[in-house]
């Protein structure tokens, strides 16, 4: 069975930083790329950054780069979202997303306060 959990979201001060985690199941997780994506309550769902299979390309988008980062660890089956310098403008609900199986995960809260 596919499954797809995020976890590592929660409440930080603006300049500080989390680690969001996505552990997958049910599929071979190591020859699929994956993404992170998030959405702000009433606005459209956006990209924020995509890893390959291998882990040896990295995407972002601009609202992020520099800032975020994302990794893989193909033995846990798990994705990474190291985000520093956090912003009020940053907070969403954050989803890991399978796009070759058009796979969405449940989703985590951050929120970052001025």
């Amino acid at each position: 069975q596919l499954q797809v959990v995020e976890s590592g979201g929660g409440l930080v001060q603006s300049g500080g930083s989390l680690r969001l985690s996505c552990v997958a199941s049910g599929y071979a997780f190591s020859r699929l790329p994956m993404n992170w994506h998030r959405q702000i309550p009433g606005k459209k769902r956006e990209w924020v950054a995509q890893i390959t299979a291998t882990g040896d390309g990295t995407d972002y988008a601009d609202s992020v780069k520099g800032r975020f980062t994302i990794s893989r660890d193909n033995l846990k089956n798990t994705v990474y979202l190291q985000m520093n310098n956090l912003r009020p403008e940053d907070t969403a609900i954050y989803y890991c997303y399978i796009p070759d199986l058009k796979f969405w995960g449940q989703g985590t809260q951050v929120t970052v306060s001025s």
